[in-house]
């Protein structure tokens, strides 16, 4: 396991503190070219693009559960990137970026395909330099997901990646997240997937649904039972959480990847982890005793969130050859 520099400030203890605090200090909002793109199915996404300079490297960020390029963390990622004359996009998860898409399916944490195509799309319309992928919490699964199928062909895309507090084991961080104070957070993203999907039922006169079962749950595990497991074509909750888990893919992970958990995050007990010895060489192991869920702050009070964007860069740059930092003047970026 590589050593990590992370160590939470004194006046803010416990997993918990350190997941919610954060919350409080979202940085300056980047300025956001927004792109709205067709998908295969006839449906859409938005991606908030934050520039366009020709000949730099680009980093493609993947939100967490109900997140967008407004959460603190993509703020302070895509921010810091645009400081240091990075290219950057958030693509959004269908209905996340503030308008709802058109079909009657959503995301989920497995959605490895959905991923595949927005890499394959962004690829194959930027030439301009080497692009890294960051998946934060459920955009982190999902990504190492499709990179554990993918395996050597997703190094025709990207330079490298990095996974942010990725559950990797759906059912144990499921069933977590419906304990203790954790239900906290849980009640915080129900209020909105329940709204959603209970929008999408009345659209689309949806009949297969048990709409008393999905306002009534209090859970992940009732929701996704309710919901996201019928709607994504999976037999109940457990074969969701089972067949979307990244965990067992890891082996297959062939794009260099730091894989970055707090071993007192709320979401992901510390059994989800992987031993360091049983991962394949191309993943870099990184798990601080503190940092809570997505927060890492840093500095005295109130504290800061430079820490994550920079280690980010530290990775990524190790990761680039001489000729991905000269800058080419002559080519255009088509962000359509």
């Amino acid at each position: 396991m590589s050593e990590s520099d992370y160590l939470a400030p004194v006046w803010l203890p416990g997993g918990h503190l350190q997941t919610i605090w954060p919350l409080t200090r979202m940085p300056p909002r980047p300025d956001y070219m927004r792109v709205r793109w067709e998908t295969p199915d006839e449906d859409f996404i938005h991606a908030d693009w934050i520039t366009k300079r020709p000949g730099v490297p680009l980093v493609v960020l993947f939100h967490g559960l109900e997140g967008s390029s407004d959460s603190h963390y993509a703020r302070a990622i895509m921010g810091h990137f645009h400081k240091i004359r990075w290219n950057g996009v958030v693509p959004h998860f269908r209905g996340c970026s503030g308008k709802p898409n058109r079909l009657m399916r959503a995301y989920h944490s497995g959605d490895s395909e959905e991923i595949g195509w927005i890499l394959s799309r962004i690829a194959e319309r930027y030439r301009e330099g080497p692009i890294f992928a960051v998946g934060i919490s459920l955009g982190g699964n999902a990504l190492l997901k499709y990179l554990g199928e993918q395996g050597q062909e997703a190094r025709s895309l990207l330079r490298g990646a990095a996974a942010v507090c990725a559950p990797l084991d759906l059912e144990i961080s499921g069933r977590a997240l419906g304990d203790g104070f954790n239900r906290v957070y849980t009640e915080r993203f129900l209020r909105t997937l329940k709204r959603k999907a209970l929008d999408k039922i009345d659209i689309h006169k949806a009949t297969d649904y048990d709409v008393d079962r999905i306002r009534k749950a209090r859970t992940l595990y009732e929701f996704d039972d309710a919901f996201t497991a019928p709607v994504h074509g999976f037999d109940g909750v457990l074969d969701y959480w089972r067949r979307a888990s990244a965990r067992p893919l890891l082996h297959g992970i062939r794009v260099s990847t730091l894989l970055l958990n707090a071993r007192n995050d709320p979401f992901v007990p510390p059994e989800i982890l992987p031993p360091p010895d049983t991962l394949p060489r191309h993943l870099t192991p990184e798990f601080p005793d503190a940092g809570g869920h997505v927060g890492f702050l840093r500095g005295s009070f109130p504290g800061h969130l430079y820490w994550l964007p920079q280690r980010l860069e530290a990775f990524f740059r190790r990761r680039l050859k001489p000729k991905s930092r000269t800058v080419s003047r002559t080519k255009n970026i088509n962000l359509e």
